[in-house]
């Protein structure tokens, strides 16, 4: 008999551990790595626990997440505190709600230096009125304010420049249950008179009592009475709709300072476009072209390009290449997920919002290596939608993160994979929305993630690096994938590396961990393909 071929560790069933590895098993059975609380963090920075995953539910994910950063926190508080604002600061997390919540739990910690420390950096996580909702909202969820919780609130309120303090008043007046009335009447600041009359027309309960004053344009309340006036305005009247206009203009008003009725009217969308955000133009222009403004040759049209072409400012603005995915997806379809809202696609648009995705990227040197894309297109990649992003599932996710590394290297081989190998039809010049159709046609499947090495084997791939785009929930092959990129090594003659891009927020990994020849990123990190690129060129 045979003994050793039981316990072997160059062959070895994904259902069954590697004999003398500390592999534990992954949600659907089979055996991975695991990797260390700093990825675990990470990962959860970046991609959240919203809608779980396929085998794990929100809540369930959601705590195994917390644990991991408490993990962090306790180990060195600083370094996680440190990563919880890189992410956040550098915009490469689709949302701001996980880093949110990972800062509330380490301004609540029990190590009085890693609280203080915390607390220091609450305006660089909570830029905007909306995030401190956020934040506040997890503060009380967790146990309640203090003293402590109350300054540093205060704090964010009282430092803030004055004319930018009126503009989140106006613009972000309320979220998650929570409203600047209630931050402001439970800390109490205390500030000098302009503030103060600031802060007396966010906690009053009537309307505030302008006395038939209008403050200069130079005066911070002269925008929370420009937004005042124009919600009292009835825009079928035209002398009070010119009046609207002149408001947005005049005091540059944002979308949410403007009455319902008034948004359906195209000279007020035109307005607001003159000094629209780039993270509004993006949401909005389903909008824009539904009320007629945004239509070929037009004016509009003309602007709308220049801001999603401006690639500097689409960086400085933190926005978020899935952001932008959403956005091109939904345009591209003439309506939205929800409502009745409905527009005629503008071709220019759709064309400006694929590239506007690329650009969002850091730029990246090319490696100038082999690369073969294995993309995941297993069941468990078909669902749930990422980070509540409405069409993008890990699946679509992990083809267009792809697309970003084909674009800047010279030699690439895109390859879907489920138990077996599938020809996937994607080359570099295909626009997001070509790429998007082709993936959604190939899902379902049981799971194998050594199908690429094995493959790229059988077919005498000559590949430098195997990125493969997973969710590491691999359980249904005859041998483990780190066996399958040794065997690869030794057949081929080749160094060849693999990276890792983690699709969910599991602290699973097909990555052996003693092999440096391999790396871990977390999925839709807007810095990924960056570092993809640098690890394969060494």
């Amino acid at each position: 008999m045979r003994y050793a071929k039981h316990v072997s560790t160059k062959v070895t069933p994904q259902s069954q551990p590697i004999p003398g590895t500390a592999q534990v098993q992954n949600s659907a059975g089979g055996y991975t790595y695991q990797v260390d609380e700093w990825t675990r963090l990470t990962r959860f920075l970046i991609l959240g626990s919203e809608g779980g995953t396929y085998y794990a539910s929100e809540q369930k994910l959601t705590l195994q997440n917390a644990k991991g950063v408490m993990k962090c926190l306790d180990k060195d508080g600083k370094r996680a505190v440190d990563e919880i604002v890189k992410v956040s600061v550098e915009g490469r997390a689709v949302k701001q709600d996980p880093a949110l919540f990972a800062f509330a739990l380490a301004c609540r910690h029990k190590d009085l230096e890693t609280r203080q420390y915390a607390r220091t950096m609450l305006s660089k996580v909570a830029r905007i009125g909306t995030h401190l909702f956020h934040f506040a909202d997890s503060m009380n969820e967790l146990g309640g304010w203090g003293q402590g919780v109350k300054r540093l609130i205060s704090r964010w309120y009282t430092q803030a420049d004055a004319g930018e303090l009126a503009y989140q008043l106006v613009k972000y007046p309320s979220r998650d249950g929570w409203s600047h009335r209630d931050l402001l009447r439970k800390t109490h600041p205390k500030v000098d008179d302009v503030r103060s009359e600031m802060f007396k027309w966010a906690t009053s309960k009537e309307a505030y009592d302008w006395k038939d004053t209008v403050p200069a344009k130079d005066d911070p309340m002269a925008r929370l009475w420009a937004r005042d006036t124009a919600m009292k305005l009835k825009v079928s009247n035209k002398a009070e709709l010119k009046t609207l206009l002149n408001l947005i203009t005049d005091y540059r008003l944002p979308r949410e300072c403007i009455p319902t009725e008034a948004l359906n009217e195209p000279e007020v969308w035109e307005a607001l476009l003159v000094d629209m955000p780039v993270h509004a133009l993006v949401r909005n222009l389903g909008k824009l072209t539904s009320v007629g403004v945004l239509k070929p040759l037009s004016a509009a049209e003309k602007k709308a390009l220049s801001l999603l072409g401006d690639f500097d400012r689409l960086k400085k603005a933190r926005l978020h290449p899935l952001n932008v995915l959403v956005a091109l997806n939904t345009y591209r379809q003439g309506h939205g997920a929800k409502g009745s809202l409905k527009w005629k696609p503008v071709q220019r648009i759709v064309d400006a919002l694929d590239e506007a995705f690329y650009a969002t990227f850091k730029t990246i040197e090319p490696a100038n290596k082999r690369m073969l894309l294995g993309i995941d297109v297993s069941g468990s990649m078909g669902s749930p939608e990422l980070s509540g992003m409405t069409g993008i599932s890990p699946r679509v996710a992990a083809a267009v993160m792809a697309m970003v590394s084909a674009r800047s290297e010279p030699q690439y081989y895109f390859f879907a994979f489920t138990h077996k190998f599938m020809h996937l039809p994607i080359s570099a010049n295909m626009r997001l929305d070509q790429v998007i159709e082709i993936v959604d046609r190939n899902d379902f499947g049981r799971t194998d993630c050594a199908v690429p090495m094995l493959c790229a084997m059988e077919m005498k791939f000559e590949v430098d690096v195997f990125a493969v785009y997973t969710d590491n929930e691999t359980w249904a092959g005859s041998i483990h994938p780190s066996q399958a990129l040794r065997q690869y090594r030794q057949k081929m003659g080749i160094a060849a590396k693999q990276v890792v891009v983690g699709m969910t927020a599991t602290d699973f990994t097909i990555a052996d961990p003693d092999d440096a020849g391999t790396m871990d990123v977390a999925g839709f990190d807007s810095s990924a393909p960056a570092v993809i690129a640098d690890f394969a060129r060494g």
